[in-house]
């Protein structure tokens, strides 16, 4: 049992605390930035699903990776009350058998040890334990605040290029509840969703705008950093596209469409070649999760999550092996699994009852417009905006990369969260492409009506 009699007394008092400040915040920025008028509301819902999950995880789940971190952390932060040396050189990265021996009864056992990069989240979480006066649900909301800068940025950035979708950014970045339950908590995903935002935030107006900073380019490398330790995959995913959005920036300043259309492969593949190259450079520092070893271990992983003790929660894209050609053919099913499913007849319990429901209306909406703009017209839209056009690569690369290498709904539902607002958000973008699409062909028509009721009144008047 993590929570104690301080969670009980100290989370309202954090929460009154966080709420006062980002008001503050909220008062001192809307004058300057009218899309202010969210950021308290956003903030709260994120508390708030960072205190469901430390609940649900308390109570419904008894146990799990929130409550190990909390108790990795909190026997870390215990460690400098016992040997302050040993406290420094486990939070520098040492965990060695014989700092290991330190912990005992007092401190606590840290249930996280050999695991580097479930280690490494728990240390990130340690000063937040100090902070919290180590309670579970206030560590939990503290996490949550930090984090929240991350998607903030990114609904900052979607309305730069889209003004006119605030309120569907707001849902799509800021709402949307299973982004909000998974993307809050004391877990890995809330760290890397953050990262996600500030790395593409960033990115935008260090290599986009040209806006060079010292601060924009610490905020690169500390979330592309953040993202290769805890989860390489989401950079492997978010690399490539955002190569080929600077790509993709320089060709629209080429005036000849011709042109244009002749060269932008070369760009993709351009981008996708140089960050397949990177990654390459990268294999001592990634591990097992180096290029070259990346494709065995989604092999690996999928086969492992469809053993007996996942059945009734797992799923089945079909065989396929290590050989990059096998798994791209089976890149529609593991782009589709990640995006749409679990599906409501796979619903097992309410957490993935949520997740069915949110994935059943972004299903809709992307059929509605693959058949409104006749498949070809939806990609063609796509292109023709290097935003959305990085927004729905990145989607579509991450879905791949987690769908291939996951077969359980349980790591599923959690693993996708970093892929949704952005292409949720490409959805209501390309639907605000067809409906202006839409508004222009009635404009049309009504002019064309009006000059055909003026001829033919023309033609019946008398001499």
């Amino acid at each position: 049992m993590v929570l104690t009699i301080f969670d009980l007394f100290l989370t309202p008092i954090y929460f009154a605390l966080i709420y006062i400040i980002s008001g503050y915040v909220q008062h001192r920025r809307i004058q300057k930035d009218p899309l202010y008028k969210w950021y308290r509301k956003g903030l709260m819902v994120k508390l708030l699903g960072a205190l469901a999950v430390g609940l649900i995880y308390q109570f419904y789940y008894s146990a799990g990776d929130t409550t190990n971190y909390f108790e990795t952390s909190k026997a870390i932060s215990n460690l400098v009350y016992k040997d302050p040396a040993v406290f420094f050189d486990v939070m520098n990265g040492n965990n060695s058998q014989e700092n290991r021996s330190f912990f005992d009864g007092d401190t606590g056992i840290p249930v996280y040890w050999k695991d580097n990069k479930a280690l490494f989240v728990s240390r990130l979480i340690v000063p937040l334990i100090f902070l919290s006066f180590q309670s579970f649900l206030v560590t939990s909301m503290l996490l949550s605040w930090i984090c929240y800068s991350g998607i903030w940025s990114l609904f900052l950035l979607f309305n730069k290029h889209f003004p006119e979708l605030e309120k569907q950014f707001a849902i799509a970045c800021l709402f949307i509840p299973s982004v909000v339950f998974w993307g809050s908590g004391l877990l890995k995903d809330t760290i890397t969703l953050a990262a996600v935002g500030l790395y593409t935030s960033f990115f935008y107006k260090g290599f986009i705008q040209k806006n060079y900073s010292l601060k924009g380019f610490f905020y690169i490398f500390l979330s592309a950093y953040l993202l290769i330790v805890i989860k390489p995959y989401i950079f492997f995913a978010i690399l490539p596209g955002t190569l080929i959005w600077l790509t993709n920036e320089r060709l629209t300043r080429v005036k000849s469409m011709i042109l244009r259309t002749m060269v932008a492969p070369i760009f993709i593949f351009f981008g996708v070649g140089l960050s397949f190259f990177i990654l390459s450079q990268m294999g001592d520092f990634l591990g097992l999760y180096a290029v070259d070893k990346v494709m065995e271990r989604a092999v690996v992983v999928n086969l492992d999550q469809k053993q007996e003790y996942y059945r009734g929660n797992s799923f089945d894209i079909g065989e396929f092996d290590s050989d990059p050609l096998s798994m791209l053919s089976k890149a529609h099913l593991a782009v589709a699994a990640t995006l749409f499913r679990p599906y409501l007849w796979d619903v097992r319990n309410v957490v993935m009852l949520i997740s069915a429901l949110e994935n059943t209306y972004i299903m809709l909406l992307t059929i509605f417009l693959l058949i409104r703009l006749k498949f070809f017209g939806f990609f063609a839209l796509i292109g023709k905006n290097p935003m959305l056009l990085f927004s729905t690569l990145f989607s579509l690369f991450f879905a791949f990369s987690v769908g291939i290498a996951t077969s359980n709904f349980g790591s599923l539902v959690r693993l996708k969260i970093p892929c949704i607002p952005f292409y949720v958000a490409s959805l209501f973008v390309l639907k605000y492409f067809y409906d202006k699409q839409q508004e222009r062909i009635d404009i049309k028509r009504k002019k064309r009506g009006r000059k055909m009721g003026k001829l033919a009144l023309t033609i019946q008047s008398p001499r």
